[in-house]
């Protein structure tokens, strides 16, 4: 199922970026020989103050105000979580990726006390982050004064004190002279003082890894093999040890299905020498029942709670009654308690226990495009809603007395939250912000486009798909009278993810200089059920296409955007949205495609295991970016070709987000017309063009 609709570029412009997973990454740019380039700059001063009623603003066309928020903000403020974790002190962990860092991972100790910086723990050698299943998660794990995490360059598994930050980690796994053995999402067995993890190896095959979950002995004081503990399956994903350390859960699914399409639920008995034996499929093993569990979770009792979607086509919480093989909802609701598996390591619930030791649950769910917080009590069977600003959450982790929280709004940039609660687990009682992404993000607040959430409707009668609308924001600028303003719509990657509706300066990039945005959530997005999450089936380039050209239409007819000017953005699955959309409808004037798939044969070849029988695939070689500019060029269509060394699938050092964003916006206003940048960007050079 190649991309074949190369040649039809032609009628549109496309500005592509796209990235390797090895040493480099690709841009081209698509532009027809009438466009010309605007030089002529805005001189209109930026004012940060912004709520005097009484400030005349600028009279400017969309696209072309001035704004605080630039491509360098973006850049180098925002930055990446990759977990958390609290000690049996109550100390909070997490691990940071930091964009001025060329993406280098660290793992941060809270304070010590009030007004002291937070502390690096990882040495300046290190970086944590591993590459299992090429997207990682579950990168390190805390109990007691003991930290294990992977390292990025030997992608070995390394322990290190805590309550020391000056001792230097020592590693635990074999030097194999590369990156190509991988652990994940690894726990702590203490009943036999060994480590127990998710293994990827790719010593002999990398898009057919062998993937298995390992034990490795914290007695020793040198590196060793691992031992084998489960095997035989295509994919595994969090190993759960019960309390008395006698029982371990785990998921485990093969091809061709991914995590969220089916995937298993089972528990093994540990014996005395440390084998898992006597294995019982919990959920997931019946052929006649759909579903995906996954988040396997122990009581301090000795239950296993986790998450699964059958029969409604919702992520609910179960439980597992061990007596009689059952499996019991815990509480059912039409909204998603978790998200799909890309990543290990997440963590949708935790337990808290009350005075009388009943089972509370802190628990996240998801419903029609807001996340909530809530104490889930397990006897009663009611969810008590906890009031906190995050309109959109992630992770959940209980603290001593407290949560925190990984979450966000249309305010608040991606955060942890420490969130204490009353006596009675009920209500919240303070609320405060631990760790931020951005540590800017508060100076341009007058400035934030607030999204709205839109329903609009699609091909098929009398059914709808959802997307968050942000209109063109800017505290200095008004817009002409009767004019309306440029568009660019976002495919979101995956294609199994979702918008989120938070606070993204990248989107308040263009709000802030007269744009509007819509982030869309096609058919085939998460957040709204399996059986949205399932219209994509099949239909990949169809559905997706056809629905970010109806909420561009949408927006158009209520008067909200030009129609003349209509631009298409998206990422790596998005991407390939992208381009399908500027290659077979009339929509939009204008695309940028990142990092985004141009041939799924190819793709498919050349792809890493965990996606090797997933159509859409998010690990984009620098080849599908060359094959795409190199058609355009021998047909005489302007086209210019960057490649960036050293960066990876998702742009992580801050120089290749800052230049991708300013040349997207200059762009694009060559294109659209009817305006200019205020941003002095100087464009690189293109092919047939220039």
């Amino acid at each position: 199922m190649g991309f074949s609709g190369i040649a039809t570029l032609t009628r549109h412009y496309a500005f592509c970026y796209s990235v390797s997973v090895s040493s480099f990454s690709s841009s081209l740019i698509n532009i027809t020989p009438s466009t010309k380039l605007l030089t002529r700059k805005l001189s209109l001063p930026i004012r940060m103050s912004s709520t005097n009623p009484n400030v005349k603003k600028h009279i400017a066309p969309y696209g072309s105000w001035r704004s605080p928020i630039t491509a360098d903000i973006v850049s180098g403020s925002t930055k990446r979580l990759g977990g958390f974790s609290v000690d049996s002190l109550g100390h909070l962990f997490w691990l940071e990726s930091r964009p001025t860092e060329s993406g280098r991972a660290v793992i941060v100790k809270e304070p010590g006390k009030p007004g002291e910086d937070p502390i690096d723990v990882t040495p300046k050698d290190f970086a944590v982050r591993t590459l299992a299943q090429e997207y990682g998660g579950g990168d390190f794990c805390i109990q007691g004064d003991i930290l294990i995490f992977s390292n990025y360059k030997d992608q070995r598994l390394y322990k290190q004190s805590i309550s020391s930050i000056d001792s230097a980690p020592f590693p635990l796994t074999p030097d194999y002279g590369g990156r190509s053995v991988c652990y994940a999402d690894g726990v702590f067995d203490s009943r036999f003082n060994r480590y127990v993890t998710v293994r990827e190896d790719q010593r002999e095959s990398g898009i057919n890894a062998i993937t298995t979950i390992v034990s490795i002995d914290l007695s020793s004081n040198s590196d060793q093999e691992p031992r084998l503990l489960v095997g035989g399956n295509d994919f595994y994903a969090s190993p759960r040890i019960d309390p008395k350390g006698d029982r371990m859960a785990w998921i485990e699914w093969g091809h061709p299905n991914m995590p969220w399409d089916r995937s298993e639920l089972w528990v093994g008995y540990i014996s005395e020498n440390g084998d898992v034996q006597s294995r019982i499929c919990v959920a997931g093993g019946d052929p006649t029942l759909v579903e995906s569990p996954t988040e396997p979770l122990w009581s301090s009792q000795g239950e296993l709670y986790f998450v699964t979607d059958r029969k409604s086509g919702f992520w609910n919480i179960y439980k597992w009654v061990e007596s009689s093989n059952e499996v019991l909802p815990v509480y059912s609701l039409d909204a998603e308690f978790t998200r799909p598996l890309w990543v290990f390591g997440m963590k949708s619930y935790d337990f808290l226990k009350n005075h009388d030791q009943d089972t509370l649950i802190a628990c996240s769910y998801r419903e029609n495009g807001k996340s909530y917080l809530g104490v889930l009590d397990v006897n009663l069977g009611k969810i008590s809603v906890l009031d906190i600003p995050f309109t959109d959450i992630n992770n959940i982790t209980s603290g001593v007395h407290s949560l925190y929280v990984e979450g966000a709004s249309s305010v608040h940039p991606l955060s942890i939250a420490k969130v204490t609660l009353d006596d009675q687990r009920t209500k919240v009682i303070d609320f405060k912000i631990m760790w931020s992404s951005s540590s800017v993000s508060e100076m341009y607040n007058s400035y934030y486009s607030r999204p709205e959430l839109i329903k609009f409707p699609t091909d098929v009668p009398g059914q709808c798909a959802y997307a968050y609308f942000y209109p063109p924001t800017n505290t200095n600028f008004q817009a002409s009278h009767g004019e309306t303003p440029p568009l660019l719509l976002r495919s979101h990657g995956g294609p199994t993810a979702e918008a989120r509706g938070c606070l993204n300066l990248s989107i308040q990039y263009w709000t802030s200089r007269g744009w509007a945005y819509v982030d869309v959530n096609y058919g085939g997005s998460t957040g709204y059920g399996r059986e949205y999450r399932e219209r994509l089936l099949g239909s990949w380039g169809i559905v997706d296409v056809n629905d970010c050209c109806n909420c561009a239409k949408f927006l158009v007819d209520s008067g909200s955007v030009d129609g003349e000017r209509l631009c298409i953005t998206g990422s790596s699955a998005g991407g390939y949205t992208t381009l399908a959309a500027l290659a077979f409808k009339d929509v939009f004037k204008a695309g940028a495609s990142l990092y985004g798939i141009g041939d799924l044969q190819l793709l498919r070849a050349e792809t890493h295991k965990f996606e090797s029988h997933y159509t859409d695939n998010l690990v984009v070689s620098p080849d599908q970016a060359r094959k795409i500019y190199q058609a355009l060029k021998e047909k005489g269509l302007p086209v210019a070709l960057v490649e960036y060394e050293g960066e990876q699938h998702g742009f992580r050092k801050a120089e290749n987000i800052k230049f991708t964003l300013e040349q997207q916006m200059v762009f694009f206003a060559r294109l659209v017309g009817n305006f200019e940048v205020a941003d002095e960007v100087t464009p690189v050079k293109i092919d047939n063009f220039d």
